[in-house]
């Protein structure tokens, strides 16, 4: 990290600035709430210059005076607790407000100037936002929780300690795996998280985009489902399943680009083209119905949790090897065969096991990338117009049409 040379007299106001901010924060929360306060902004302040004081001290050679400084203002708090536990008030916050600000003084003075500011700027946001993020917790999915919360666990106790070294013919690198399936669960998270917070308030059409980030097939057969119930919104079903289907390209492009970066230049054009032909084709699709295009898919399924993720990891592994054997006993011909065959399931992990597996980049990657995306695009119309009646001719024109676009880049990339 670039590091800058702050002066003794900035880094004092820095010190103060904080304090300052943390003690306004603290006096405009107890008058909003007309409740008794610890602190307000002149102690806060003066917390703050005590906790650059006490730094400086130590840095002449006052050893006790760091760890008495702290002991001084954790005296006070806990006074200030236990007074304010007589009065029937419960709550530390400002009390540990106080030792951050002390911290956060001597801090300005002691270590890089990017510690203090962080630590100061983020208290604040924290105490600021205490409303909202009770409102947050009181929506907070306990399942939903639990998953991230497992996987979080298991991602970082299991992932340090698997070997980083290649094994058996086949070059599988047990933490190089996992790393992956981490990633692909992360994005897809990403997706998920703001599916649910914004997909039922701007429509199908969002919720397909932002579905797409998790999976474009779930989405698929989801927007299926929902014009199977209401034909009606049968058309703007339609566009949300082909919009995520559309974001597929741009997941890939990016994965790919994280795993291999010197693959991606290849990739980049042809992947957003397809891409902007699935936008183009959604664009015109309109439905008749008022208000339909707020009708709501069914929910995605959470993909931080962590049979999703061995699942993915097991069919990395094992198209790793498949990919393998293929290439040896049939050549090119085989593996466009096996691209083809993937496109019908899940694409992503036959995708980035050949390009993590490949050291050098040739074009009939390229081509089978492309011709798993082309499969995995004519299943997903087929889903679709399986599910939707209403739509079915539409999708099977507009998927047919997106397949057959497929072709010239696949011959281009030969």
């Amino acid at each position: 990290m670039l590091e800058f040379s702050v002066p003794f007299e900035l880094r004092f106001v820095i010190a103060l600035g904080l304090a300052f901010l943390m003690g306004l924060e603290r006096e405009s929360s107890g008058a909003r709430t007309k409740g008794r306060v610890f602190a307000g902004v002149r102690t806060y302040s003066l917390i703050g210059i005590f906790g650059f004081g006490c730094a400086w001290l130590f840095q002449v050679g006052i050893q006790w005076a760091m760890p008495m400084g702290l002991l001084s203002v954790s005296a006070l708090a806990l006074v200030g607790y236990l007074a304010k536990l007589k009065e029937g008030h419960v709550g530390w916050t400002s009390e540990v407000a106080a030792l951050v600000t002390f911290v956060t003084g001597a801090l300005s003075l002691l270590a890089s100037i990017w510690v203090p500011l962080s630590i100061g700027i983020i208290s604040t946001f924290l105490l600021s936002e205490k409303t909202k993020m009770e409102q947050y917790v009181k929506r907070l999915d306990e399942n939903e929780f639990l998953a991230v919360l497992k996987f979080l666990i298991v991602t970082l106790i299991i992932l340090p300690v698997l070997p980083d070294k290649p094994y058996t013919e086949f070059n599988l690198n047990p933490r190089h795996i996992w790393q992956i399936v981490v990633l692909v669960s992360a994005i897809g998270f990403v997706g998920y998280f703001l599916t649910k917070k914004f997909g039922g308030k701007v429509g199908l059409w969002l919720s397909g985009i932002l579905g797409g980030i998790v999976s474009s097939t779930a989405v698929s057969i989801s927007a299926g489902r929902t014009a199977q119930r209401n034909p009606n919104r049968s058309v703007c079903a339609l566009q949300a399943s082909i919009l995520a289907s559309s974001v597929m390209y741009l997941r890939i492009l990016v994965l790919i680009w994280l795993i291999r970066p010197e693959f991606a230049h290849f990739f980049w054009w042809k992947l957003v083209m397809m891409a902007l032909i699935g936008v183009l084709l959604s664009i015109g699709i309109r439905s008749s119905v008022p208000g339909s295009e707020k009708a709501q898919l069914e929910p995605l399924r959470n993909p931080f949790e962590i049979k999703p993720a061995l699942v993915f990891a097991v069919l990395f592994v094992m198209l790793s090897v498949v990919t393998v054997f293929v290439l040896r006993l049939y050549g090119d011909t085989g593996l466009i065969v096996l691209a083809a065959i993937t496109g019908v399931t899940d694409i992503d992990p036959f995708i980035l096991s050949l390009v993590n597996q490949t050291p050098e980049f040739h074009n009939m990657i390229l081509a089978a990338v492309l011709v798993s995306m082309m499969g995995n695009t004519v299943m997903k119309g087929l889903y679709f117009g399986f599910l939707a009646k209403a739509a079915r001719g539409q999708s099977l024109i507009r998927y047919g049409i997106w397949a057959l676009l497929h072709v010239p880049f696949i011959l281009l990339s030969r």
